[in-house]
């Protein structure tokens, strides 16, 4: 396990909407390779941003949660997200769902009409 990766008995679930998985395969047919990153920062704070595989650098300030298999799509889509919200939201199950509405022009669904957003739920609850 590399220094990004937190133990897996620490690792919240992050888990897809059927809404989510139907426009990630609509995006990676378009853009290839997918990849999330939530920073808790600027533009949609929470909102995890859908990014081409790669395009947004990863270092050691972010933290890989998860690799997900949506069915119709070749390779897992990686979740990551910002250390420091990991540390806030490390008690949490993550939910990625889509909802109608414009998000941030960085992410691949904006021009979609709909914008991902994660919800949490208390792991256990």
């Amino acid at each position: 396990m590399d220094e990004q990766t937190p133990p897996y008995d620490e690792t919240p679930r992050v888990e897809l909407t059927p809404a989510a998985a139907a426009l990630l395969r609509r995006l990676r047919a378009t853009h290839g390779p997918l990849m999330f990153h939530q920073s808790g920062g600027c533009c949609d704070g929470s909102a995890p941003m859908c990014y081409p595989e790669g395009e947004f650098r990863t270092g050691g300030s972010d933290v890989l949660l998860a690799e997900l298999h949506v069915d119709g799509v070749e390779e897992p889509v990686t979740f990551w997200m910002a250390r420091s919200q990991y540390e806030v939201w490390s008690h949490t199950r993550l939910i990625v769902d889509v909802v109608e509405g414009r998000g941030s022009g960085f992410s691949l669904e904006a021009p979609e009409g709909v914008r991902f957003l994660t919800r949490s739920r208390v792991v256990g609850a």
